[in-house]
């Protein structure tokens, strides 16, 4: 199976959710998604695929959310997009992908939702046990 990550290495989260699909026995292709941020089709997919709204994909904290108005309830998808794509961070993370679905995987191990059973317990960075 493939596996495909939409990565922050800065990010808890996203270390958590990579290591836990390395732990499934997957090696996904990982992409820094600040460095290299999804054009606005790929980026729409994902959301979709997830079964998120535009706004559920705004990562509010540690961002320029409320800096750029972003907050404000007359915004439509059109225009929350164009700020995601102009400011990457504003993308949450991580997404995943699989042929088993696609999830915004916070906490992490939602990505166990579209990965293969995993036959041994995880430890996340903090110590927390899943699986």
């Amino acid at each position: 199976m493939n596996a495909v990550i939409y990565h922050n290495p800065r990010c808890g989260t996203s270390r958590n959710t990579l290591a836990l699909i390395r732990h499934a026995g997957l090696e996904p292709e990982v992409i820094d998604y600040l460095a290299d941020p999804p054009d606005r089709s790929r980026l729409v997919e994902l959301i979709t695929a997830a079964g998120l709204g535009v706004r559920d994909a705004i990562r509010q904290k540690g961002t320029p959310y409320l800096e750029l108005g972003l907050d404000a309830a007359n915004l439509g998808d059109d225009a929350l997009l164009d700020a995601m794509l102009a400011h990457p961070i504003l993308i949450n993370r991580p997404f995943v992908q699989t042929r088993m679905g696609t999830r915004l995987c916070r906490p992490s191990e939602v990505v166990l939702e579209i990965l293969p059973p995993i036959a041994t317990p995880f430890t996340k960075e903090d110590g927390e046990v899943v699986g």
